[in-house]
């Protein structure tokens, strides 16, 4: 076959071949599918985020939780920021231990302020408290307090005895702290008194110290008392009110084993009780007691009707002792156990 011939037959061959082959790849469908297999690939793998994305719903409740949790944590935190000025608290420690502008309503309690070294911090005392002399005497009244004239001295603490007109309510109103330094009932009540206004305001060795003299000078005082039982009559005025046993001023004369008349009169317990004449005269007392506050005299007391019998008066035993010594627990209380140990002293006679 000549060559020319045989090229055209041979390109004949070949066109019909490629038409065969093209009509063969539109009837064999499936297989091209599964050669493209990778496309199902990208179906079923948003087919498993979508999971995800049900499950990222989840980080919503999540952060629905979160800030929940969160705020707690700053409320928590907060304190740190109020803490982080934890000097604050510090100052506001400091201020009550040592207050700086102190309004005393209370004689007792301005003794024994100046006594542990708070005088300095003192600004203002009632008109009763005194002693010692350089207190800052003003007409303030501790039984009738008037709450702004307590204010005008602009105290950052008020020591008082008693709520008299509610002061305590009125202060707080204000923000004014308030030391409610009550009469103890007895001697070591005294002492827990001291400590307890020492810790008020920021003296606490100085009254640690204070207590300690006391204790020393009032056990030696009671030491020298007679070892012997005498009936007493503490006399408070002339109306006959006198202190029993369950008054500070009575468990001086119990410490130092004396037969307290008023006593048996003092039903309620109160430690004030009102005695009559005819009572007074029939327990017979060997020792009265009365102080330099009353408006009579010893010579007076001895002279009055019915009287004369009184083993007291006829034996010369009545003692005056100074009236603020023997009503106050504070500094001075050994001056007062002194003078009654050595007025039992000059008793002649134990109790019958």
């Amino acid at each position: 076959m000549p060559r020319r011939l045989f090229r055209l037959f041979f390109a004949l061959l070949l066109a019909l071949f490629l038409v065969a082959s093209s009509c063969g790849n539109d009837d064999d469908g499936p297989a091209p599918q599964a050669a493209e297999a990778p496309e199902p690939a990208p179906t079923e793998a948003p087919t498993q985020p979508a999971p995800a994305s049900t499950e990222a719903p989840e980080p919503e409740s999540a952060p629905t939780e979160m800030p929940t949790e969160p705020e707690p944590a700053p409320t928590e935190a907060a304190p740190s920021p109020t803490e982080a000025p934890a000097p604050a608290p510090e100052p506001t420690e400091a201020a009550p231990d040592r207050p700086q502008r102190i309004v005393s309503l209370s004689p007792t309690a301005t003794e024994i302020l100046f006594a542990i070294g708070a005088g300095e911090q003192v600004v203002a005392v009632d008109e009763y408290s005194y002693y010692p002399p350089e207190t800052p005497v003003t007409d303030l009244s501790g039984w009738d307090p008037n709450v702004e004239a307590v204010l005008s001295y602009e105290p950052d603490m008020v020591v008082i005895s008693n709520d008299a007109n509610d002061l305590m309510a009125a202060m707080d109103a204000v923000g004014v702290e308030v030391h409610l330094n009550s009469a103890p009932g007895d001697i070591e009540g005294g002492y827990a008194s001291i400590a307890e206004l020492g810790i008020a305001v920021g003296r606490v060795d100085e009254a640690a110290a204070l207590v300690a003299d006391l204790r020393a000078e009032i056990d030696a005082a009671l030491a020298a008392a007679p070892d012997v039982e005498v009936r007493v009559y503490h006399e408070l005025g002339e109306t006959h009110y006198s202190a029993s046993s369950n008054s500070f001023i009575g468990a001086v004369y119990a410490a130092m084993g004396a037969i307290n008349i008023a006593d048996e009169a003092d039903v309620d317990g109160y430690g004030f009780p009102q005695l009559t004449e005819e009572y007074i005269v029939e327990a017979d007392p060997e020792l009265i007691v009365i102080t330099d506050q009353v408006s009579y005299t010893a010579e007076d007391v001895a002279a009055r009707p019915g009287w004369g019998e009184v083993s007291a008066v006829r034996n010369g035993n009545i003692v005056v002792v100074n009236a603020d010594v023997a009503s106050r627990w504070g500094p001075r209380l050994p001056q007062f156990i002194n003078a009654v140990a050595e007025a039992l002293n000059s008793v002649a006679s134990p109790v019958s």
